[in-house]
């Protein structure tokens, strides 16, 4: 059988996004090994399926597999992709959408102003502190996980961890590139305290509106960028007292802008579609 695919990116965050009212396909997990293979396959990060919703007063269903083969809650930057394609796809006409993701009901809304015209604005929902809630498990009594001493082999990393519907673990650093990203990233992601393992952000404040972030993401490992990871780190940082409520994200794909006020985080930024093309499954 040969599929249609559209492969599309957020600020160099790549996907492979596939119309599941079209094609009925099997073994998702395998799938994206499979396609998500950069030297053997398309190539991405992820792969996108847009879906009917199980509910009918939402409007899709978009699940999101890594290029391990593991299923994800929930991606910032892939959803973004998400709402662009289901336009592209002829699938909707409405701008705000509300779409069911692991981690819940999710908001993506296209941007029509002049300043931010072609982004979009995604309500991310609330952050989540409890070490249940992470998950993170510990012996120890603690309400938050917040400038905690974690080692791993011969370091020790004063991280802050936010669910934001998956788990993320923050680190800040006055300077992003004295830790090897590979190392510590998968060394941190597999401690044996994150029992669904987890997503890793090294932090540099540049000012209390501005970050530079590098992301090792559970199931991909190095990225150009991560939208709950910069919606997570974000958010700990206002926790921490290190950043004021809305911030400029610098991360090595480009940029993002997360928003704090109240209740729910919102991360605005780009869907870009880099091109289309079709590979072979077997029925």
């Amino acid at each position: 059988m040969r599929v249609s695919f559209t492969k599309m990116h957020g600020i160099g965050n790549d996907f492979i996004l596939i119309n599941g009212f079209i094609y009925n396909l099997n073994n998702l997990s395998n799938l994206s090994k499979k396609i998500c293979d950069r030297h053997f396959g398309i190539g991405g990060d992820g792969l996108i399926i847009a879906l009917p919703p199980e509910d009918r007063k939402n409007d899709f269903q978009m699940k999101i597999f890594n290029s391990d083969g593991s299923e994800a809650e929930m991606c910032g930057n892939g959803i973004r992709c998400f709402a662009r394609f289901l336009q592209n796809e002829g699938l909707t006409k409405k701008n705000k959408l509300k779409i069911e993701t692991l981690a819940g009901i999710i908001t993506p809304e296209k941007i029509r102003t002049e300043a931010r015209h072609n982004q979009i604005r995604v309500n991310m929902g609330q952050p989540r502190f409890k070490p249940n809630q992470i998950p993170f498990e510990t012996e120890e009594k603690i309400d938050y996980v917040q400038e905690y001493p974690l080692t791993v082999e011969d370091e020790t990393f004063a991280i802050s961890c936010v669910s934001m519907g998956n788990p993320h673990a923050i680190v800040f650093t006055d300077n992003v590139e004295q830790y090897p990203l590979e190392k510590w990233g998968r060394a941190i992601e597999n401690h044996p305290l994150f029992p669904a393992k987890t997503n890793v952000e090294f932090i540099q404040i540049i000012n209390k509106k501005e970050i530079i972030m590098k992301v090792w993401e559970r199931g991909s490992g190095i990225t150009l960028a991560c939208g709950t990871g910069a919606a997570a780190s974000v958010v700990a940082g206002i926790c921490n007292n290190l950043l004021d409520n809305e911030v400029l994200v610098h991360l090595p794909g480009g940029d993002l802008i997360i928003e704090w006020y109240q209740e729910d985080v919102f991360m605005i930024g780009p869907a870009e579609t880099v091109f289309y093309g079709e590979f072979e499954v077997e029925e």
